[in-house]
């Protein structure tokens, strides 16, 4: 093994710590957020806004981290990103009003749309030096991440989330400050800046292929946020037990983190928009089935297939993104997480006016899509 080779392998395993982190966190905060309602004393509507003050966050983040990510910047955004984020989850924990929670929920964003662009960013400079797919499993270590967050949440509910908060928030920050060194000499980072809209062979990204891959991004995640908010609540309204009813999440992100696994073998094999459109068909099947049928075995069985379908999409559309550099990563990012900011309410005014069932043919129709211009979004661009 030569040098070279042990020095991109390095470069992947921090990545991997950096996606698993980023995931943990999330799945912390949000696991926990009633206790944060409660603490503050927070109705509905105001810890909506706590929420929405985090996306803001986020949006902005994103685009600041497209604006700031170059080759040379990208370990100091790594390491002040992973750091900030997790400092601002025990800062969260602290506050005990809603405006105080506006503020580090804001932080809180900000921090973690820069980190997303930075990981992201990094994870497609470490994929072109592989010369073959890792996107897939570097994702998958954030879906892994999420579910150990989501596990430590459980076996710790009996602490207050002001304990877990700071405890997961030092420990992740003192790894990200531990992690800095290594950090520091990231595949690809000594690299000069490519031109505008070009990487580093001299391909470009055309506008609309760029906007083709953010709206199929914003498809995908709206999907995922479907199964976040309403998967639950589908298991009961068939009369499932509040156990399985949760379990529907659990399933979901079990499959789709299994599927990451495996993503980057298929799609150097098939290439991204066979493995894509096939995924896409299959959660599109998938959760069709499944929520139309009313027994509570089919739908979980659907919407493990829709998340097990859907695995792969945002990986290879990252990696295409990284085409035309770090804006483009941004672009498409925040695109697809408008999706995901905007699904589940959507979902919820379509089922207001019609039924669930039918408001969550919706992802469905949109995984179908997905599937049709998979091969127009994920073609090889020319140099």
């Amino acid at each position: 093994m030569n040098r070279a080779t042990d020095s991109v392998r390095r470069s992947r395993g921090l990545l991997t710590g950096y996606f698993f982190g980023l995931g943990a966190i999330m799945a912390v905060w949000g696991a926990r957020m009633p206790a944060v309602q409660q603490a503050a004393h927070l109705s509905t509507a105001q810890l909506s806004l706590v929420l929405l003050a985090a996306a803001l966050g986020m949006v902005a983040g994103l685009q600041v981290g497209g604006r700031l990510t170059r080759p040379e910047r990208l370990p100091a955004l790594l390491t002040c990103g992973a750091a900030g984020l997790a400092g601002c989850l025990a800062l969260l924990g602290r506050c005990d009003d809603l405006s105080s929670l506006l503020v580090a929920a804001l932080a809180f964003g900000v921090t973690h749309g820069v980190l997303d662009v930075a990981a992201n960013s990094a994870a497609v400079r470490c994929q072109n030096a592989y010369d073959r797919p890792i996107m897939s499993s570097l994702h998958a270590a954030y879906s892994l991440g999420a579910l150990a967050g989501a596990a430590l949440a459980a076996v710790t509910a009996h602490t207050t989330h002001r304990t877990l908060f700071l405890t997961t928030g030092l420990i992740l920050a003192g790894a990200a400050l531990a992690a800095a060194p290594a950090t520091r000499t990231l595949t690809g980072t000594d690299q000069p800046p490519a031109p505008t809209g070009q990487d580093e062979t001299g391909m470009s990204l055309p506008s609309a292929k760029l906007w083709l891959l953010g709206a199929l991004a914003a498809a995908s995640l709206l999907g995922e946020g479907a199964a976040a908010d309403w998967a639950a609540v589908h298991l009961h309204s068939l009369d499932a037990s509040a156990a399985v009813s949760a379990a529907a999440f659990a399933l979901y992100s079990a499959a789709m983190a299994a599927g990451r696994l495996t993503g980057d073998r298929l799609t150097a094999t098939f290439g991204p928009a066979a493995v894509v459109r096939a995924g896409a068909v299959l959660a599109a099947a998938g959760l069709t089935t499944g929520v139309l049928a009313s027994t509570t075995s089919v739908a979980l069985a659907g919407w493990a297939l829709f998340g097990l379908g859907l695995s792969t999409t945002v990986p290879c559309l990252i990696s295409a993104a990284g085409v035309g550099g770090p804006g483009a990563v941004a672009t498409v990012a925040v695109t697809g997480y408008l999706g995901l900011l905007a699904g589940p309410a959507l979902i919820g005014a379509i089922a207001s006016i019609t039924t669930l069932p039918t408001a969550l043919l919706l992802p469905a129709l949109l995984a179908a899509t997905v599937a049709a211009l998979a091969h127009r979004a994920l073609e090889k661009p020319t140099p």
